[in-house]
């Protein structure tokens, strides 16, 4: 195996060959050995390709949940180039090893490129949900919560890493958290106020829904999009006629979110408004609205699907 895989890494350092996403499997779960000669061929591969090849692995991840290349992205996460080292954090969003926590807190306060330090944080997300579920220590859970904490709470960071960070520590149920939520929601940077929305809904308390039933009727496109998003994340069907009324809306981009919804949270009127926008003209929603009703009944009754 070690002479194949040295073979296709000849291929990728070839910058005249193209990259071809089916033969990216070959990495997927490498020993340890293979390991080491990744170590020593990836570098070889120039930086645009690099980052290409990090981008079709995260996809492919995404897709096919048989393959597994996570110990490639622990490796880029030392990469010389910043763009792999965003990527390989991105490719580790949903892993739960918790040796990540030191990793991405360390990348966040010693790192010199905000972006990465951005990414890092988004990236404490995953774990300050496993707190909330009881599933760390409370030495993890304080390192998390103080990361994050001043992380935001510091007017000098970047806008882009006060935002990852209110929205990494979303989940905790904690009132610093929801005092950072209402702090951003009342701040003039759209930005702020579009992560305290999303923040909202990753703090699945209710106690937000009348700020975000306001924020449904919202002339700032963004900020209502994330306010239906967060409307979905809370199953709230006291926005159900609100989200109906949205399926006319004049924007593509705010109608597929009521759709999307409106699939999550379900029940009767979600249901019908659906059927009826079904049998409408609307080629371009089809596959959206379809989705919806099959998730509404794959949810009324899992057996059916």
């Amino acid at each position: 195996m070690s002479t194949v895989l040295r073979q296709y890494f000849a291929e990728l350092q070839n910058p005249s060959k193209p990259i071809v996403a089916s033969k990216l499997a070959n990495l997927s779960d490498l020993s340890p050995e293979e390991i080491h000669i990744f170590r020593e061929e990836w570098p070889h591969i120039d930086a645009e390709r690099r980052r290409a090849i990090m981008g079709l692995l995260i996809d492919i991840a995404a897709d096919n949940l048989e393959l597994d290349f996570d110990k490639i992205f622990y490796v880029c996460l030392n990469d010389e180039d910043n763009e792999v080292k965003i990527r390989a954090i991105e490719g580790l969003y949903d892993c739960e090893d918790r040796s990540l926590i030191n990793i991405f807190v360390d990348t966040i306060n010693q790192n010199n490129d905000n972006s990465v330090r951005a990414a890092a944080a988004g990236a404490l997300g995953t774990f300050a949900l496993m707190a909330e579920l009881g599933e760390l220590t409370v030495k993890e859970q304080q390192e998390i919560e103080n990361t994050l904490i001043t992380a935001f709470n510091n007017k000098n960071e970047p806008v882009e890493i006060r935002c990852k960070a209110l929205e990494a520590i979303s989940p905790l149920s904690k009132p610093p958290v929801e005092e950072m939520i209402r702090i951003a929601y009342q701040s003039d940077v759209e930005e702020l106020r579009a992560s305290s929305i999303y923040a909202m809904g990753r703090n699945c308390n209710e106690g937000w829904l009348p700020l975000l039933l306001k924020e449904l009727n919202s002339p700032n496109e963004w900020l209502k999009c994330e306010a239906i998003q967060a409307c979905a994340e809370l199953e709230s069907e006291e926005a159900v006629p609100r989200l109906v009324q949205l399926l006319s809306d004049d924007s593509t981009i705010i109608q597929v979110a009521a759709i999307e919804a409106l699939g999550h949270i379900g029940g009767p009127e979600a249901k019908k408004a659906l059927q009826t926008l079904q049998y409408s003209d609307i080629d371009d929603l089809q596959q959206e609205v379809e989705d919806a009703l099959i998730e509404i009944d794959f949810w009324d009754d899992p057996a059916s699907i």
